[in-house]
């Protein structure tokens, strides 16, 4: 029985290859799909070994129609493609493609046409391509979730997993709707943090430029000044004409140190102690920490809910919670929730436990698991920590306002002081020096 080799991807997008012992190359693919893997190459074993030249290296195969007498080409190319190789897709171009394919098959649209409009209109070349190939998957006869799973860095596991919900209880329509929703929310919430956050920004960014110029340009002028002066210079006064000196002649030493210090920064965030120490910071923050807790809860619920809702067993629901969470400290909490209802515990005991929730959203749980209306009662409390996010954007955004004005003023202001101080001590020694009017009689 021949020998095929193959190359697959699984469906995290995993590149893995072996072989299978099968009569033909349209079995060898079947076998290949059973396995769970998407396959993109399909290469009989005998071919490959004839092929291989002196060197190691692997020629192309013949193209259809080349020259005469050339032996029949046995690799089949599939053309599977994984999404991000070829361009990202934004989310705000896939929400806009949920919410209406959503619409098209909530009309009574067939799928298959509802994708291939989509695409004939879709402007975003990564997400057209991704359509065609979503069509074909389903001409193919696979199934939506299975289409989209061969597409994991674009529709995550939330998105297929409640797909596949739809397909089984038959309501992919609604489905769809509450994924647009799910998706819509989301970037509300974050296109709101976005805009508290700017202004803070673009107040940094401009204390940082006035900071600059006046250590280059300004302080400088100043020190050529008290070169001529015989008056002793403050300590303070010495500092910045330091710090000025540092920035001006060693520009690319400060460029390295700051660089350092925020790859470093970096480096630690991304080690297991150094997240969840960062995390935890992020929700003790004084100003940021209530709207980051307050998001982290909203997005925990909705998700949640939204899973559970469409039909997703809890346990897988929790565990694609855990992936989405975002926060450490939060995702240790969920695999609590993930333990205790695998032995048949509540929900309620590891996130009180967890310190993360408020007791309304304990209790709010609680009573949403004994009366068996969990999922309302999560979607309840993403709709009301919605509103928490807003007041909490609009407290952070009025308490940051003064903060950074203040802050600006301190930096311009304390140079300006260190500049003045040697010409304020020199003007005092001048008038104690001359005596006051009429000071000889």
């Amino acid at each position: 029985m021949p020998k095929y080799e193959y190359v697959a991807l699984d469906n995290r997008g995993k590149e893995t290859r072996g072989s299978v012992e099968v009569a033909s190359q349209n079995e060898a693919i079947g076998r290949v799909k059973e396995m769970g893997l998407f396959p993109t190459k399909i290469i009989e074993a005998e071919k490959v070994a004839d092929k291989k030249p002196a060197k190691g290296k692997a020629k192309s195969a013949p193209r259809a129609g080349g020259k005469k007498g050339g032996a029949l080409n046995m690799q089949i190319n599939l053309n599977i493609k994984i999404p991000g190789l070829g361009g990202k897709v934004k989310p705000k171009v896939l929400t806009t493609f949920t919410r209406q394919l959503a619409t098209l098959v909530d009309s009574g649209l067939p799928l298959l046409r509802g994708l291939r409009v989509l695409e004939k209109q879709e402007r975003s070349a990564a997400l057209k391509r991704i359509l065609g190939e979503l069509a074909l998957a389903i001409e193919g006869g696979s199934t939506f979730s299975e289409a989209l799973a061969q597409h994991p860095k674009v529709f995550n596991r939330l998105f297929v997993n409640m797909v596949k919900a739809g397909e089984l209880g038959g309501v992919l329509e609604v489905v769809l709707k509450r994924l647009a929703e799910f998706a819509e929310k989301a970037q509300k919430i974050k296109g709101k943090v976005k805009a508290a956050l700017f202004y803070p920004v673009a107040v940094l960014i401009v204390a940082v430029g006035i900071l600059t110029l006046l250590m280059v340009m300004v302080v400088p002028k100043f020190k050529e000044v008290f070169a001529g002066m015989q008056v002793k210079m403050p300590g303070f006064t010495l500092f910045v004409l330091a710090i000025s000196d540092a920035i001006r002649l060693h520009i690319l030493q400060t460029l390295s140190v700051v660089a350092a210090v925020v790859v470093a920064f970096m480096l630690v965030i991304r080690t297991k102690i150094g997240r969840y120490v960062w995390d935890k910071i992020k929700l003790k923050m004084p100003v940021l920490g209530p709207v980051i807790t307050r998001v982290a809860i909203a997005r925990f619920t909705r998700t949640l809910g939204t899973l559970v809702s469409s039909g997703v067993p809890i346990l897988q629901a929790l565990t694609i919670v855990k992936e989405t969470a975002g926060n450490v400290i939060v995702s240790n909490a969920i695999s609590s929730v993930h333990e205790s209802v695998k032995e048949g515990e509540t929900i309620t005991a590891p996130l009180e436990a967890s310190g993360v929730f408020p007791p309304m959203v304990v209790s709010m749980v609680d009573v949403g698991e004994q009366t068996g209306a969990l999922p309302e009662m999560l979607l309840k409390i993403s709709d009301n920590y919605d509103e928490e996010v807003d007041n909490a954007v609009a407290s952070m955004t009025s308490l940051l306002e003064p903060i950074m004005i203040v802050f600006l003023a301190v930096v311009v202001g304390s140079i300006v002081i260190a500049m003045f101080l040697p010409l304020i001590a020199m003007i005092t020694s001048l008038s104690g020096g001359g005596g006051g009017p009429g000071g000889g009689d």
